[in-house]
């Protein structure tokens, strides 16, 4: 399949940055759309989109950048060619939280209760989002004989991207059923970060271009930090809101 989508003014514009784009924009108005439902200001959500969505890029292509930081010194015109391909959710993630962190600081808005309604489309975004890395034939898995396997330079691989896919959609599906039974603000969140997090860990492991530190693949290391910090906050969390019930 070609990588372009179509052309304007000479310029490609790539199916990965369509359904980049096209996830985005599905997951902020999911995030309008539960806002109204728990009571958050359209704007707020809106204001705060206008930060984090291009920062959240930008932390994915800089994190990407470190862990290949010995051909972005010797090449450093492509630091910022996201064009040129290599984002890491990873790193849009931590930018996110962070940007959320602080937005909602200075708003004086409650971080949790933004967060859970934010988080919401994630899953959803980064589903479609996957499916930008089958079309440029990367994000893929080892040699498989499996049928569902997927050719790639004549090898038949592992297609990873539409693992990650189905499990994205899977949390999607699961955090909206969930989300109006939730025990504390906070939970969508974290249930979110321990969900993909686990599925990223085992996912990874098929993965033939990892980013590595050292021997370890950064991916699986950075999934069992944040499993770990998402049973942490889960249990503060939920101690905290029983305690402040009694």
């Amino acid at each position: 399949m070609d990588k372009v989508a179509f052309t304007i003014f000479g310029i490609d514009i790539m199916w990965y940055g369509v359904l980049m784009s096209l996830g985005m924009i599905l997951g902020s108005l999911i995030a309008i759309k539960e806002a109204k439902r728990v009571g958050l200001k359209e704007d707020d959500i809106l204001d705060l989109a206008i930060f984090a969505i291009p920062l959240g890029l930008l932390g994915a292509r800089l994190y990407y950048v470190l862990f290949n930081l010995d051909y972005y010194l010797e090449n450093p015109s492509q630091i910022l060619n996201f064009r040129g391909g290599g984002m890491a959710i990873h790193g849009a993630l931590i930018t996110g939280f962070l940007t959320g962190y602080i937005f909602c600081k200075i708003r004086k808005l409650d971080f949790f209760k933004m967060a859970d309604t934010v988080i919401l489309g994630m899953p959803l975004a980064q589903s479609i989002g996957r499916w930008g890395n089958f079309i440029n034939q990367e994000a893929h898995g080892g040699p498989t004989d499996l049928p569902w396997g997927i050719m790639v330079d004549g090898v038949k691989v592992h297609p990873t991207f539409l693992y990650e896919s189905i499990w994205d959609l899977g949390i999607f599906i699961f955090l909206v059923m969930f989300r109006k039974n939730k025990k504390y603000d906070g939970q969508v969140l974290f249930y979110y970060i321990g969900l993909y997090s686990l599925g990223r860990f085992f996912i990874e492991g098929l993965r033939t271009d990892s980013l590595m530190i050292g021997p370890l693949r950064m991916a699986q290391v950075i999934s069992l930090v944040f499993i770990l910090c998402a049973i942490l906050g889960h249990l503060y969390l939920s101690k905290k809101s029983k305690e402040e019930v009694k």
